[in-house]
């Protein structure tokens, strides 16, 4: 896994802001270190393959337990994003590269290889690019769907906000089984957290979604300890469901580097439950909230509650 501690190789544009301290993670959301011969398996797949995960990338705390069962998030068009979130850690600046053109087939070959039922892709930002790497997107689910039928495909998208029309559309004509895009936190915290994103495009986004097919199942996900309120929180879980949103995930923010948004605080996982409980409230589909969820964690298992929790609402379990 990359080095979390050279922000100025990876972030220039934070090399000279000051640091904010780390605070000691509490006892609820540590994790054991990499390893095993089912992580190895897949970090040799990765690499054989010339693939980039956002697992490394984003130095996800699960990605111990995850590559051990042979799942890994595979990340498209690139290592370097033309954003600067302040609490990313996936590099950033001007991507070096054209897309690669060969690059769904070999995601193609390492989802065959790994035996999923499901996977899920996401980018970098690529903003640099006339659709934002929305054919590349489509490419790789077709990819994908030649080489492994029965898989299941789950994509995190970029929020295509410096696009023509259609790049949206190209993107959804290929059919994911879900759509994901993160609006990652509440609005009033976009300007420090967020700054290149725009909370509600991102909305509109995936609204669009949903008129443009509405069997397709639309997910978001935002993270809590970077400095919101409750109340701005339970705005968000209102906002997603006028989108018609049917997924929901809540994780804990934590800081990739000093030079990275600071930790607020931990919330503690009796406060996750309780947005879990309001979130179903509000209409959700699914709802993982939890101290170590991400958008891909149990992403698998995820899908099949999902696709479940339709039936049972359209009486066809």
């Amino acid at each position: 896994m990359r080095d979390l501690k050279i922000p100025a190789q990876r972030h220039p544009e934070k090399a000279r802001k000051p640091d904010n301290a780390q605070p000691k993670k509490p006892g609820w959301i540590r994790v054991k270190a990499p390893g095993g011969q089912g992580y190895a398996d897949t970090a040799r797949i990765m690499r054989e393959n010339k693939l980039t995960t956002v697992c490394e990338e984003a130095g996800c705390p699960n990605v111990g337990e995850c590559w051990s069962q042979g799942h890994a998030t595979m990340m498209i068009m690139g290592e370097v994003c033309t954003r600067a979130c302040t609490f990313c850690n996936i590099a950033t600046g001007k991507p070096p590269e054209d897309l690669d053109v060969f690059e769904p087939g070999r995601v193609a070959d390492a989802v065959a290889k790994l035996g999923l039922n499901h996977v899920v892709i996401t980018s970098v930002d690529r903003d640099d690019i006339e659709d934002g790497g929305a054919e590349h997107f489509a490419q790789t689910i077709r990819a994908i769907r030649h080489r492994s039928p029965d898989t299941t495909i789950e994509i995190l998208t970029p929020d295509f906000i410096r696009c023509g029309p259609g790049a949206l559309e190209q993107v959804v004509a290929a059919r994911p089984d879900v759509f994901n895009h993160n609006l990652e936190t509440v609005p009033g915290l976009y300007p420090e957290v967020r700054p290149g994103a725009r909370y509600f495009h991102s909305l509109r986004l995936l609204q669009r979604v949903k008129e443009l097919d509405p069997s397709m199942f639309t997910k978001s996900g935002i993270m809590v300890g970077l400095g919101e309120d409750r109340q701005s929180v339970i705005q968000v879980m209102e906002d997603m469901r006028a989108a018609d949103i049917d997924f929901l995930t809540i994780g804990q923010y934590l800081q990739p580097t000093p030079k990275h948004h600071r930790v607020d605080r931990f919330v503690h996982p009796d406060e996750f439950a309780a947005y879990e409980k309001a979130a179903y409230g509000k209409g959700f589909l699914m709802v993982s909230a939890t101290p170590l969820t991400r958008s891909s964690y149990h992403a698998g298992d995820d899908f099949a509650q999902l696709r479940a929790a339709r039936h049972k609402k359209l009486g066809l379990a």
